[in-house]
């Protein structure tokens, strides 16, 4: 049995896990790393991308400016969470405001000093996404529309840190980039339309409640079909086994889609939201298949 001043700590460091989206940043990381391997650089090996310490700096600015951000979001998002999230919410109040913005400062300074290790041009960088970050959760948040577009960039913007550093601009990036940017993107809408009460009441210019369900889904719906575009030309070219997962993304799309359409409530835009977050996950997975052939 745990002890009681136990049972608080281990409360706060899943309060944290929470804060910061541990489970986010640990996909965040294996992401670059597996595009990295696979896509950016095929050339190099496994040994030769954890032993680069520049590579290895990216990396962690690119963990500690992202899990900085979700706290600042986290904390401009505080009275909306109460309405639409009121068990998470209790559980990451369980680091009070104060601290998290100690912690949001003390992640961005590391992850500046990181940054510093490597250029001038990735300090540049890495202000700019945590100013863009930033900015995202304190003003673009509320807009209308604007928020959608935004927030699917900040996804994106630690791939292309990577992309500039192993200097690789093919064709095929942008595709794979196309293709998670409208899956985010639409992922996001959905939690729109999870996150309706709050919004409403804190009076977020979201599409559904400037317009409504239905026009929200239209959109969705779109956004989703779109990212069929470079999946077409994505399969044009040797994927390996990485082919079926895109070959697959059609039903799995057109799935969600039909359930999107039949979903009425908060808790069945969450299980939406969960299939698209696990099918970006299996995606990530996936790249490690890209030299692999039956």
């Amino acid at each position: 049995m745990l002890t009681p001043q136990l049972q608080r700590s281990f409360l706060k460091l899943l309060s944290l896990f929470s804060l910061i989206r541990g489970y986010n940043i640990i996909v965040l990381v294996l992401a670059q790393y597996l595009t990295a391997r696979y896509i950016l650089a095929p050339h190099r090996s496994w040994w030769s991308l954890i032993l680069d310490y520049d590579f290895f700096s990216i990396i962690i600015a690119s963990a500690l400016t992202t899990s900085a951000g979700y706290i600042i979001n986290n904390f401009y998002d505080a009275a909306k969470d109460q309405i639409n999230r009121p068990k998470k919410y209790v559980l990451e109040r369980l680091v009070s405001q104060q601290h998290q913005m100690v912690l949001y400062l003390m992640l961005n300074m590391i992850a500046f000093v990181f940054a510093s290790v490597i250029s001038s041009r990735a300090v540049l960088f890495f202000v700019f996404y945590m100013f863009a970050i930033w900015l995202y959760s304190y003003r673009i948040k509320r807009l209308f529309w604007l928020s959608n577009f935004f927030s699917a960039l900040l996804m994106i913007l630690p791939f292309w840190a990577i992309t500039l550093y192993l200097k690789n601009f093919d064709i095929l990036i942008f595709y794979h980039a196309g293709f998670l940017f409208f899956l985010i993107l639409g992922r996001d809408l959905i939690k729109d339309l999870e996150n309706f009460r709050g919004d409403w009441v804190q009076r977020y210019r979201t599409l559904p409640v400037v317009y409504n369900d239905t026009v929200t889904k239209w959109i969705i719906s779109f956004s989703l079909l779109f990212s069929l575009i470079p999946t077409y030309f994505l399969v044009q070219h040797p994927l390996g086994l990485m082919y079926y997962y895109f070959v697959f993304s059609i039903p799995y799309l057109i799935l969600v889609l039909l359930l999107l359409w039949r979903a009425k409530d908060q808790k069945m835009y969450l299980w939406l939201h969960n299939l698209i977050k696990i099918w970006i996950l299996v995606g990530v997975l996936s790249i490690a298949l890209i030299y692999q052939n039956l």
